[in-house]
């Protein structure tokens, strides 16, 4: 069963919350309904409401007031919960961050919140964290699924979907799964989850992270302050995570590497799901889950969920009837044979080779603001494109990479101008999917993958209307 937390849970506490989007105000009205006194802000001014009556049900009630904190004298605040997305180092502090580290005020995720909360609540809930370059999404909502299914209590968050603070109080045999991002991992202070993974790595967000080496540190605090009835789960698919996983070899938490591809403690062998005690799920049976990159995933949520108590026939059933997620690689229709697929989430070039990987011939749409890079790193996957058709800012620059590996491409510049493009390509080369992949961020255009991907399909779905009766969409 679950709940609402206790409304004097932080009656007294002081806190400053940084940022109004999707993780920022349900921190501040959260911790407010539990009795702290929050001062709110957002540097989108339109973010920043009156403030609404103070939160609480019976008992303590707590405030919420929106106004800069650097307003007040001092920083009077016993945390800044600070919105993963706004740096507090790299590559420029805010100035709220700043005081904050100059007054010794830590410096907080939401994330860490929530344990606070669940832990001064009473309650043994316990908390699953899952980290990765890619796939974390698909893995901390596949294990939410298959948690379910088995009938454990689960509230499934973080950098997916309802932000933690959103989560409601589980009681004791409870599992919170939590997507965790690097900018989340970087502000833990107390957080310690009784099993966590990191699937892979590959060169992300090192504007934030200062290199390699920083990002990877940020990735590798999801296994700390884990003790020796933890689990951690590491990918063996990249050379970095290896090496992780060979340094958490020492303890104290029990480690299980997993890979899509290769033999490890749980590992996909053709289709079949394996790990020491046999075949633990046929993944031909999983349609949602393609690729050795999907099973990888399938063998990092199975190793959790096996640690967790589900039964293997439990597991098999679940990853079988996942569903999926939107904007990863989600066949969104089919017009005169050829298959759109929408790979949205794909925002740099490794998340793109997971899809690439899974097509023989394939109309590629790609681009926007390209990663540190480029494509380049994609040209084992160039045979198998038959035309590339690129979008965005940087479209030129992805053009010349093309170019220079022979690759037939064209710049349409918009999803509007692509998707007919790409479709009369397809038609023309008898090519059975139209990809969109974009290896590249979305804000040049978009307002995030999630409206790329949703544009996308609404563009496919104007071809199908186009196509009828002689097209069939499916």
């Amino acid at each position: 069963m679950s709940g609402a937390f206790p409304p004097d849970l932080f009656a007294g506490a002081r806190f400053a919350v940084l940022g109004l989007g999707r993780n920022g105000l349900p921190a501040a009205t959260a911790l407010a309904a539990m009795g702290a006194h929050v001062t709110a802000w957002d540097d989108a001014a339109a973010r920043n409401a009156p403030s609404p009556p103070s939160g609480g049900e019976g008992g303590v009630r707590g405030t919420l007031t929106f106004r800069n904190p650097l307003d007040a004298r001092g920083f009077p605040y016993d945390a800044l919960i600070l919105s993963p997305g706004i740096p507090h180092l790299l590559p420029h502090p805010h100035p709220v961050a700043s005081r904050a580290r100059a007054s010794g005020v830590p410096i907080l995720s939401d994330a860490e919140m929530l344990f606070r909360a669940v832990r001064a609540a009473g309650s043994a809930a316990r908390f699953v964290g899952i980290t990765g370059t890619n796939g974390k999404s698909t893995t901390t909502a596949l294990l939410a699924h298959i948690l379910a299914g088995a009938g454990v209590p689960v509230a499934a968050g973080g950098n997916l979907g309802p932000a933690a603070l959103a989560l409601p109080l589980l009681a004791d045999r409870g599992v919170y799964v939590l997507e965790m991002s690097s900018y989340m991992l970087e502000r833990l202070e107390t957080m310690r989850f009784d099993a966590a993974a990191m699937l892979n790595l590959s060169p992300d967000h090192l504007d934030r992270h200062g290199d390699m080496a920083g990002y990877t540190a940020a990735k590798r605090a999801i296994f700390a302050r884990q003790c020796a009835p933890d689990l951690a789960v590491v990918g063996t698919d990249d050379d970095a995570s290896v090496a992780m996983a060979a340094g958490l070899r020492a303890g104290p938490a029990q480690v299980l590497t997993v890979s899509g591809a290769n033999p490890a403690d749980v590992w996909a062998d053709g289709t079949f799901l394996r790990d020491a005690a046999g075949v633990l799920a046929d993944l031909a049976a999983a349609p949602a889950l393609p690729g050795a990159h999907n099973a990888q995933n399938a063998a990092a949520a199975a190793a959790i969920a096996t640690a967790l108590g589900v039964p293997r026939d439990a597991i098999a059933r679940g990853l079988a009837s996942f569903p999926g997620l939107a904007h990863r690689q989600r066949r969104i229709a089919e017009i005169d044979g050829v298959a759109f697929i929408d790979d949205s989430k794909a925002t740099n070039a490794d998340a793109a080779a997971r899809a690439l990987g899974c097509y023989p011939r394939l109309i590629w749409i790609a681009g926007g603001i390209a990663k540190e890079g480029g494509i380049a790193p994609l040209a084992p996957f160039f045979p198998r494109i038959v035309r590339a058709v690129l979008i965005g800012r940087d479209a030129p620059a992805l053009a010349a990479t093309l170019a220079a590996a022979s690759v037939a491409h064209e710049i349409a510049g918009t999803l509007d101008a692509a998707v007919p493009a790409a479709f009369a390509a397809a038609r023309a080369g008898n090519v059975p999917v139209v990809l969109l992949s974009p290896a590249c961020a979305s804000f040049d255009q978009f307002t995030g993958f999630e409206a790329r991907g949703i544009r996308f399909a609404d563009c496919v779905a104007a071809l199908a209307s186009d196509s009828a009766p002689a097209g069939r969409a499916a």
